[in-house]
């Protein structure tokens, strides 16, 4: 796994042993950035299940200003820390323990990008989109970027936002929601 552009390209990011951490594969990442590119210069980015901070490194090296990585595993939040040093990124970068609904119900602070890829047999994933779309926590025009299995149904509309088609990406989907009904979607 490594950086794929920006600032940090070519760095080889660290993996978690086991399986309890699965992350997004290359191809994925390159469509997911490709897609965001515009999005990114300036951004405040919360990667919200940070597993090894790729999604949220990819970012800061591609211009985002700052990111903010959260994990429920210690494990997991020393290994983001260390991929933070790796990419010469830990100056932009803030690694939290927590839990998701928790640090989502208690956050002050607003982002323009909100990366969502939790693990795929959870049930994590609806109840951020719940958590997020209920609070002011995404910028006017800021999006929330999914990365789901096939077969992972998600609303086709909630209030408030716009949603971009499904990305298909072999068994996995990229799909976006832009705050702002009526935004002109990715």
């Amino acid at each position: 796994m490594r950086v794929i552009a920006g600032s940090a390209r070519g760095v080889i990011l660290k993996t978690p042993e086991g399986s309890k951490t699965r992350p997004t594969a290359d191809r994925v990442k390159e469509a997911l950035f490709s897609i965001l590119q515009f999005e990114l210069p300036g951004a405040a980015v919360l990667d919200l299940f940070g597993g090894t901070g790729q999604l949220g490194i990819e970012a800061l090296s591609r211009g985002a200003a700052r990111a903010v990585f959260l994990d429920e595993q210690e494990s997991a939040c020393r290994l983001i820390r260390e991929n933070l040093r790796r990419s010469k990124l830990e100056s932009q970068g803030r690694v939290l323990r927590g839990d998701y609904r928790q640090y989502l119900r208690t956050c002050r602070e607003q982002y323009r990008i909100i990366f969502l890829d939790p693990p795929y047999a959870e049930v994590f994933l609806e109840d951020a989109i719940n958590i997020i779309t209920e609070i002011d926590i995404l910028q006017s025009g800021g999006i929330i970027a999914i990365e789901r299995p096939l077969g992972k149904a998600l609303p086709q509309e909630i209030p408030g936002f716009s949603r971009s088609r499904d990305y298909k990406y072999g068994k996995t989907l990229l799909t976006f929601y832009k705050k702002g009904e009526g935004e002109r979607i990715l």
